[in-house]
């Protein structure tokens, strides 16, 4: 019996079309006409892969010119943004998008996109400016926060806001205080402790993973410290027998 089904599984894979009669095809001619003929062939290729895996792992998937066609179809169709339904009851969810915007901004920021601009450009002056003197005013308005820099995610805003503390410093070891209930690893595989150590910074953990005193904040800070880093654990929740500081906490 293994030795007919290794047979069948070689008989599928040799009836397997080849990516040029897929695309000789009406199936695959219909398809390069919808998509274009590159990204059709390319989806042609990983749709045959599929198939390839399928018949490896026992399956028996129809392997007709469009069967590969429609498979190939299929993966297209589901690429790119899409609008979805978010019933997650998370407003910021950041795999659905994070915040929506509002009609007024999406508007704004529409009729910024659809032409020029002074994005770098001071109309006053007639010279080069900088594209901060857009963001920053209204940002350290909303912060209350001496200066603002804009980046494209939190990781890289740790890492650029540790570097200037440490580089404040005068120590030549200089540390931030963290919880060891906060070294997490967040979206994109950032994780807390190698940022730390992007920055030039010493990691200097404090309590445990579960539990966290003022006490232990208190009794780390020494000449060598820089700043203490609080870190939201926005992708998880730890309950049962925990204790943690808050940041008001920590200000006063």
């Amino acid at each position: 019996m293994p030795r007919m089904m290794e047979t069948g599984k070689r008989d599928l894979l040799r009836s397997l079309p080849a990516v040029d009669a897929v695309m000789r095809d009406p199936s695959g001619q219909t398809l390069a006409a919808r998509h274009g003929r590159a990204s059709a062939t390319a989806a042609v290729r990983e749709a045959l892969g599929g198939l390839r895996r399928r018949i490896v792992a026992g399956e028996g998937p129809e392997v007709s010119e469009r069967a590969v066609a429609d498979a190939a179809s299929g993966l297209l169709t589901t690429r790119g943004l899409r609008r979805v339904v978010n019933a997650t009851g998370v407003v910021l969810h950041t795999n659905l998008g994070r915040s929506v915007l509002s009609v007024q901004a999406a508007l704004a920021a529409y009729d910024a996109a659809t032409g020029y601009s002074n994005l770098e450009y001071d109309l006053r002056s007639g010279s080069r400016g900088s594209r901060y003197d857009h963001a920053v005013p209204l940002l350290r308005e909303l912060t209350g926060a001496d200066d603002s820099l804009v980046v494209n995610n939190c990781a890289g805003a740790t890492l650029l806001a540790l570097a200037a503390v440490v580089a404040s410093k005068a120590s030549v070891a200089p540390e931030v205080i963290v919880s060891r209930g906060q070294l997490i690893e967040i979206g994109g595989g950032f994780r807390i402790p190698e940022v730390l150590a992007l920055s030039g910074a010493r990691l200097r953990e404090v309590g445990t993973t579960n539990r966290t005193r003022l006490s232990d904040y208190e009794n780390a800070v020494n000449e060598n410290t820089s700043a203490v880093l609080w870190v939201h654990p926005s992708n998880f929740e730890m309950v049962g027998f925990t204790e943690s500081v808050g940041v008001q906490d920590l200000e006063s």
